[in-house]
This record gives C-alpha cells, sequence and structure tokens, in this order.
C-alpha cells in the first residue's frame, strides 16, 4: 500500500506562481511512475505532467515551459507552476504506480484545490 498526501494549493493570481507537493508513505520502495494529474468541474481529469524513477518527464502541452515536475530520491514529488491561468483551475491529484510483480497499483491523493483568478 502507498499512501500520498498532497500540499500547497490555493488561491493564486493570474501570472503567479504555486509549488505542489506529494509526500508518499507506505511501501515507497515499489513505486516507479509519480504524476501530476487534475480535473476542472465538468471535465475529465487529465496528465499534467509525470516522472520516471529514472528522471524521464512528459508534460501536457497546455502546460509546457510553465511547470516543472520534480522528485527527491526519498519520497516526495513536486510540480511547480508559474504563469498560471485562470485556465489551470482544478483538483491537483498526484498520482503513483507501484510495481510488486508481477502487479502493477495504481495510488491517488485526495487532491489539492488551485484557483487563479483575481
Amino acid at each position: 500500500q502507498v499512501q500520498l498526501v498532497e500540499s500547497g494549493g490555493g488561491l493564486v493570481q493570474p501570472g503567479g506562481s504555486l509549488r505542489l507537493s506529494c509526500a508518499a508513505s507506505g511501501s515507497i520502495f515499489s513505486i516507479t511512475t509519480m504524476g501530476w494529474y487534475r480535473q476542472a468541474p465538468g471535465k475529465q481529469r487529465e496528465l499534467v505532467a509525470d516522472i520516471t524513477t529514472g528522471g524521464r518527464t512528459t508534460y501536457a502541452d497546455s502546460v509546457k515551459g510553465r511547470v516543472t515536475i520534480s522528485r527527491d530520491n526519498v519520497n516526495t514529488l513536486y510540480l511547480q507552476m508559474t504563469s498560471l491561468r485562470p485556465e489551470d483551475t482544478a483538483v491537483y491529484y498526484c498520482n503513483a504506480e507501484a510495481v510488486v510483480p508481477p502487479m502493477t497499483y495504481t495510488y491517488w491523493g485526495q487532491g489539492t484545490q488551485v484557483t487563479v483568478s483575481t
């Protein structure tokens, strides 16, 4: 089992910045890829960015150049967001894949609200 707890969301003005954190606990040794997803009201949950254990990153086109995903060597995932836009408003979820051969498990955090507004 893996538990994920996000923090760092809040209200920010357009053009501002936020840094989200996700702390993993439990069977963290089994975690492979970690990522951030978001879900805006009335929309499907979508990938924002993810990062493998080897450090390879993937970004959604809508956030490229404005967002940086990173992870430390222990148990924390980060999402640095800059030049925020109103359309970035959503609940942001931390995601982790854990591999215990032959099974792969997917875990989600509870989400943290990001609101970009004047």
